[in-house]
Parts: C-alpha cells; sequence; structure tokens
C-alpha cells in the first residue's frame, strides 16, 4: 500500500483515513516515528511503563510451576 499525504510549512502531515483505520487510529491518539533503513516508519505509540502493571497480584501468588499448571487445568475443567 502506497498513499501520500503533503507536509504543511508547519511540518504537519494529516494521516490519510485509510492508515488511521488500519492502525486503529482516533482522535488524541500518539504516534512515533521510526528511522530505519533510510526511511520512517509510523506506528500507534507504546504506552510508558507495564500495561499489566495494574493487575500484579490480581490472582494471587503462585510458588511453582505446578501450581500454576494445576490452576490452569481446574480452569480448563470447568
Amino acid at each position: 500500500m502506497r498513499i501520500t499525504a503533503t507536509v504543511t510549512s508547519k511540518g504537519q502531515v494529516t494521516i490519510p483515513q485509510q492508515i488511521r483505520q488500519r492502525l486503529g487510529l482516533k482522535q488524541g491518539d500518539r504516534v512515533e516515528f521510526i528511522i530505519e533503513n533510510g526511511g520512517a516508519v509510523i506506528r500507534p505509540a507504546r504506552a510508558d511503563g507495564n500495561p499489566f502493571a495494574a493487575y500484579t497480584g490480581a490472582l494471587g501468588g503462585f510458588a511453582t510451576e505446578a501450581d500454576i499448571n494445576a490452576w490452569l487445568r481446574a480452569l480448563r475443567d470447568d
């Protein structure tokens, strides 16, 4: 897919609708630009930190891998 856009005098570019839809971008979302092999890649910006940090401890602790596997087997049996 090749789509072009124009850079304004302020260095701004409107991301074409097809690209926004494909990347799932909405108003207010942030994007990052990565320079690779003489070109640039645009992608949704990753949030700072661990996105799973809010769930730490939600399942309680497991002492061993065997405990985890037993818990998973119990879930599958239900």
